[in-house]
């Protein structure tokens, strides 16, 4: 069990205030608990497609230089607030992300989640910002080199898409075969509970 102030995902969930999940369903359009739900499971998305980047040496430097120049020194409540009001670079960091495969991210949280492919990825592009900025406080408050990164994402990410019951999903985007496509079977297994909980309403 990861300690919960060494939690990425939980740090990123307890920035989010309820107005904070008001505010993200209204930009999306639905409403807040459906918002929260989306929300916990694109977090593991994000640290997932992370910790694929961090697995090789040559990835967790990279991973670990970006940090350290543009977001180890941010402040999360200041860039929730940037992301809130519109700003962020998050279009830009999901491409550093998931690379090719940021189409199948958002097709694959809109459809696990039921937001809709659009609005899954208005919704990664506005936590990817306050996902870097956790990396990199945690970088700095426990003073991480590349290795410790890449290891630390790779311990984290798989145990917060288990926590979520993400982890089709994550497995189904990120497409341990490489062949480019989402495995839709596995997808609508790990979000027919969400889905069906939202059809009920």
């Amino acid at each position: 069990m990861i300690p919960a102030q060494s939690d990425l995902a939980g740090q990123v969930m307890s920035q989010l205030s309820p107005a904070d999940l008001g505010a993200i369903a209204r930009r999306l359009g639905v409403g807040e608990e459906h918002a929260g739900a989306a929300v916990e499971q694109a977090l593991p998305l994000l640290l997932g497609g992370l910790a694929r980047n961090a697995a090789s040496d040559e990835g967790a430097g990279a991973l670990f230089g970006a940090v350290r120049r543009d977001h180890q020194d941010l402040d999360l409540g200041s860039v929730l607030g940037s992301v809130l009001g519109g700003g962020g670079a998050g279009g830009g960091i999901l491409g550093h992300i998931f690379g090719a495969r940021q189409p199948q991210a958002a097709q694959g949280l809109g459809q696990a989640s039921g937001l809709g492919t659009d609005n899954a990825a208005q919704l990664l592009a506005m936590l990817a910002p306050l996902v870097m900025a956790a990396i990199g406080r945690m970088t700095r408050e426990q003073g991480l080199d590349a290795g410790g990164l890449g290891g630390l994402l790779g311990q984290q990410a798989p145990q917060a898409a288990q926590r979520s019951g993400a982890g089709g999903l994550v497995s189904a985007v990120l497409d341990r075969n490489g062949d480019g496509e989402v495995d839709l079977g596995e997808l609508l297994q790990a979000g027919s509970g969400l889905l069906g909980a939202f059809g009920r309403r």
